[in-house]
């Protein structure tokens, strides 16, 4: 029989483990402890759905849909694909479960996403996203509430620096649908000096060439007219109304009248946390108002909002200390001892303190092991023949010390 071959990992994915897994949990564990801050209720989302959930949110002609989903008929011969996003399942989920009672409905999501796409730095066939919706509020305050949320979720993870709020107003249905004639008429006119996908999308989304990275566009989009000339005064009030939410709740932005979304649902407010930290690819954390995306479901005209961001590129941002957060290590030198220090690890763990055990091996060599682990204190259990003694080696003044120092004395004295 021949040499059996290990399956190699699909390109595209990866075994998150290590110092990149403290990161990934870091930004997770950050956007759990925030989102309950601002009282967004998690939900868990199927990793499937029926294909029309993001043909129908996402649109047939767009790249997501014709070339990167991960689509397959199951064995009843149902269209599936492994979801792309979230919003457009928890739109479904939101319609199908009844959830418009609890609206306005604030949601927050994570896990793996699935894109058929050039695996690229920051970027992966199977990703992470975080992800906060507001679903039923058609009020300017849901987007500052998103935006104020954002803002301090990278705050907390130490990665502002160097990170720009770009804001930007697409209108209202009016609003959008006049600057979008205007758009056109602009780009047939420079038609021949487009780029091929640029010529592409005039037809069907015209909106994309604004923020075209083709130089052969540039020109042309930065010549394109702005959206400010054809706002009604009723989207000129809200875009007023969420830049001065922000600047009431301290967050800086910049506007950025070329940052646009292509698809016809969008309204209103749309933005990017942008870095120049992470190369060509610079979206830390983007979204905006779709207030059009449920009645393409199927369901009633219901306004909403979100935002969603990769964990790989925010984990890539954080600057985590190599340390792992391990409390105690202990190293047991004498086998005798370990009914002791059996006993002494189980009570810190019930009093909150993370430890873990060197006990195997040669006994001389479970000290200096356990001295290369990064842990703040270092607990060495040794026997002199009558009863096993515990070490503490640490900063003596250190809380953390004195806190174990007395749990350890309490099992002792039992």
């Amino acid at each position: 029989m021949g040499k059996i071959t290990t399956p190699g990992a699909i390109r595209g994915t990866q075994d998150i483990f290590g110092q990149e897994q403290e990161q990934f949990g870091h930004v997770v564990d950050t956007f759990d402890r925030v989102r309950r801050l601002y009282n967004f209720r998690r939900v868990e989302m199927p990793v499937f759905e029926a294909t029309a959930v993001f043909a129908r949110s996402l649109g047939e002609t767009t790249d997501v849909v014709s070339k990167e989903m991960y689509s397959f008929d199951d064995k009843g011969g149902d269209s599936l694909t492994l979801r792309p996003e979230f919003t457009a399942g928890l739109a479904r989920a939101y319609l199908t479960n009844g959830w418009q009672q609890y609206a306005p409905l604030k949601l927050a999501t994570h896990g793996p996403l699935f894109r058929y796409e050039r695996p690229q730095k920051g970027r992966y066939r199977q990703f992470h996203q975080i992800d906060a919706e507001i679903i039923g509020a058609g009020e300017p305050q849901a987007d500052v509430e998103l935006l104020v949320m954002a803002d301090q979720i990278l705050r907390e993870l130490g990665i502002t620096e160097g990170v720009t709020l770009q804001l930007n107003t697409l209108g209202d249905a009016a609003s959008r649908d006049a600057w979008r004639a205007a758009l056109i008429e602009h780009f047939r006119a420079h038609s021949g000096d487009l780029s091929k996908d640029s010529q592409d999308r005039l037809e069907r989304n015209p909106l994309r060439i604004l923020d075209s990275k083709d130089p052969q566009d540039r020109p042309i989009a930065d010549s394109a007219p702005d959206i400010d000339a054809y706002l009604t005064d009723e989207a000129g009030a809200f875009f007023e109304s969420v830049t001065s939410g922000l600047d009431a709740a301290g967050v800086a932005w910049t506007r950025n009248a070329r940052l646009v979304r292509g698809l016809d649902y969008y309204r209103h407010t749309a933005f990017e946390f942008v870095t120049d930290r992470l190369g060509a690819q610079g979206t830390v954390l983007g979204g905006g108002r779709y207030d059009g995306l449920i009645e393409n479901l199927g369901g009633p005209h219901t306004p909403a909002v979100g935002w969603a961001a990769g964990i790989e590129r925010l984990a890539m941002l954080c600057e985590l200390s190599e340390t792992g957060g391990l409390d105690v290590i202990i190293a047991l030198e004498d086998d005798r001892a370990l009914a002791e220090a059996t006993a002494a690890q189980a009570t810190l763990r019930n009093h909150g303190i993370s430890s873990d055990m060197i006990a195997s091996g040669s006994p001389r060599k479970r000290y200096d092991k356990a001295a290369k682990i990064n842990a703040k204190v270092l607990i060495s259990f040794q026997h002199d023949g009558d009863a096993a003694k515990a070490n503490i080696k640490s900063a003596p003044d250190s809380e953390l010390h004195q806190r174990i120092d007395a749990l350890l004395n309490q099992e002792t004295a039992r």
